[in-house]
């Protein structure tokens, strides 16, 4: 069996690896001969301590991976977000290979939004509002930053003191970062992404400009919601598989007539994306396996 250690994984990722590693599985999730399995949503003891697990198989993979959202460990300097993937030997059954993704997971969702950013948005986007403070908002940031030449970054956070953190953060990468209240932000924006634990949404619709691109990457199980349902019917949806997206994803909160199309298919050429410089496009991220499977793989690959 082969075991990659967090801190090898933390060294091997980049938000290219990722990339390339994301919009393979993508697009290999839209295939026939790939399956992604119902999620099992969990809790430890103490119930504000949450998982996940997610799983999937394909012609030549398959295998799983535990994601843990752990609240109380920010107060022990700790990541409130782990993750392990395990993959298959498909020939045994046994697990053939442990991998340690706290890093890589947040490398791996922000690469999501990279993609469908990259397949959705206006060419010339340079706004980009943010909703979230926390560690992954940061990796959101700077995946969309290798996609599109960034002008502005408009941080919007629950309290100024995060937000303001987040920018400092963000300049002292070399990216153009600003803190902007919520309805400010959006009638700048290009484009729109929300990385956040909401329940409600951050924004009202009709702050959202014609031609912007909407990303939520925080709603992976029921009740969780980042966007106003009222913007569905202004824009074109995708996300990464829909019948997930419509069970714990923000589709969960769509009309049952609503078109929702896979954003492999629009990578493959089989869907098309946007068709106007006017056009709202919204995508979803839940997460699927396939996706950490891909990159569980090609990070063994590179340790031989």
């Amino acid at each position: 069996m082969q075991f990659i250690t967090e801190d090898q994984s933390a060294r091997l990722i980049t938000h290219e690896i990722a990339y390339a590693a994301v919009r393979d599985a993508l697009m290999a999730a839209i295939r026939p001969e790939t399956a992604s399995f119902p999620v099992v949503l969990g809790h430890g003891s103490d119930v504000a301590n949450r998982f996940s697990v997610k799983s999937g198989a394909g012609p030549d993979i398959a295998g799983l991976k535990v994601g843990s959202y752990w609240p109380g460990n920010e107060a022990q300097g700790r990541p409130r977000h782990n993750s392990t993937i395990l993959l298959l030997d498909q020939d045994t059954g046994r697990i053939g290979a442990v991998v340690e993704a706290g890093r890589v997971n947040a490398y791996r969702t922000a690469a999501a939004d990279a993609v469908a950013t990259d397949a959705l948005a206006r060419r010339d986007a340079e706004v980009l509002a943010v909703f979230g403070t926390g560690h992954q908002a940061r990796y959101e940031v700077a995946a969309l930053a290798r996609v599109r030449k960034l002008r502005t970054i408009l941080v919007v956070g629950r309290s100024e003191a995060s937000a303001r953190a987040m920018v400092a953060d963000l300049v002292r990468q070399g990216l153009p970062a600003e803190t902007a209240p919520a309805e400010a932000a959006c009638r700048a924006a290009d484009i729109i992404v929300t990385a956040t634990t909401a329940r409600a949404p951050l924004f009202e619709e009709a702050w959202v400009r014609p031609g912007t691109h909407v990303s939520s990457m925080g709603s992976d199980a029921n009740g969780k919601q980042e966007l106003p349902p009222a913007l569905f019917p202004r824009a074109r949806l995708f996300c990464d598989l829909p019948e997930q997206s419509r069970r714990i994803g923000e589709f969960q909160h769509a009309e049952a007539s609503a078109e929702i199309a896979a954003i492999g298919a629009v990578l493959a050429g089989e869907a098309a994306g946007r068709t106007s410089e006017e056009e709202i496009t919204v995508f979803d991220s839940s997460g699927i396996a396939v996706q950490d499977l891909y990159i569980a793989r090609e990070l063994l690959a590179r340790v031989g």
